[in-house]
């Protein structure tokens, strides 16, 4: 094998090896015994299983037709492992796993056995993979309204919890090691493998930072240069206020600080500096108060309201983002507020 090809090998087999490594460290070793933990543990394990299969045929074209079904296989439960790490974060409960797991390992195990990779590699490249890849997209996809409260943070230019950057390092990881594979046909087959050991070291400094307390990595809350607002701006922003209460300007899904600090006549530097420093809070987060105060009026007042169109009536743009801000602000979900109101 020639020089350049054994440092090839080398990086594709360190990325794949390095995965097991970090699977058996989430399923085993990981503080938090919770789901969220066995699902990341599971979605590292089957990406490294399909780039270990990458990277051995890769170099050795003869091999073991089973070893290719296998690695092949295990693409067809990526997705929805990134699905279910995604969603039992953001909805802080176990979701229901065996509907996204079971009936497509009972699909892929069923094809395998009638129509064998070794007698049917037609059949597989032409139909089974491209619906693996086509199965795979469509979770990254459904996956993405999970991060939605991220992708809010970006746009209203909040400063991003480390948990926050994790999730969207381990979407965008497998988002981009899924683009990889599929054009491949117009780079290298071994593209895949060799990013998903640049996306591993990624991830693996992240965990660092992330367990580290002496780091400050991520990203912090922007520094206002030690300037003080004067007691008349504090005075001016508190009257000011009420005007986005009584409008319900906050029902609009898409409100931004830019669109507050213009109500108000303020400029946005300043509102967002008295929010942070005399409320104590994000502008994102003090507008979550004002729609969950919106929620707990409607639950009180009417009987009929299911969860995703009291979330949407009060201004939250998904049913996730509405049940983990109730919660967190009341402790309650909305169906138990509801059920303590009445008693």
């Amino acid at each position: 094998m020639a020089e350049s090809n054994q440092l090839l090998f080398f990086f594709s087999v360190l990325g794949a090896f390095n995965g097991f490594l970090l699977s058996l460290y989430f399923a085993v070793y990981a503080k938090k015994k919770i789901f969220t933990n066995y699902f990341l543990s599971l979605l590292l394990l089957v990406l490294s299983i399909r780039i270990i299969k990458s990277v051995f045929f890769y170099f050795n074209p003869h091999l073991s037709n089973i070893f290719i079904q296998v690695g092949l296989s295990a693409c067809v439960l990526i997705g929805p492992f990134l699905f279910l790490y995604l969603k039992s974060y953001a909805e802080d409960e176990k979701p229901n796993w065996a509907k996204h797991v079971i009936p497509y390992v009972a699909v892929i195990t069923l094809l395998g056995f009638f129509y064998p990779y070794v007698e049917n590699r037609i059949m597989w490249s032409k139909w089974i993979i491209k619906a693996i890849s086509a199965q795979w997209f469509i979770y990254i996809v459904l996956s993405l309204k999970y991060l939605q409260p991220i992708i809010q943070k970006f746009k209203e230019r909040e400063s991003l919890r480390k948990i926050d950057i994790w999730l969207m390092s381990i979407y965008l990881g497998v988002a981009f090691i899924w683009l990889a594979y599929t054009t491949s046909a117009y780079t290298s087959y071994i593209a895949g493998a060799l990013s998903f050991t640049f996306v591993l070291y990624i991830i693996v400094l992240l965990l660092i930072f992330r367990n580290s307390s002496g780091v400050d990595f991520f990203l912090e809350k922007e520094k206002y240069k030690n300037k003080e607002i004067d007691q008349k701006t504090i005075t001016i922003i508190e009257q000011k206020l009420s005007i986005i209460v009584e409008k319900e300007l906050f029902l609009n899904p898409n409100f931004t600080l830019e669109e507050a600090a213009k109500e108000l006549k303020v400029t946005k530097h300043i509102l967002s500096q008295y929010v942070n420093e005399i409320l104590g809070k994000s502008f994102s987060n003090l507008i979550k108060e004002y729609r969950v105060e919106k929620a707990k009026k409607l639950l009180e007042t009417e009987k009929n309201y299911t969860i995703e169109s009291l979330g949407y009536d009060s201004g939250f743009n998904s049913k996730s983002t509405f049940f983990i801000a109730f919660k967190k602000i009341t402790g309650l979900t909305p169906a138990e507020y509801q059920k303590s109101y009445a008693k």
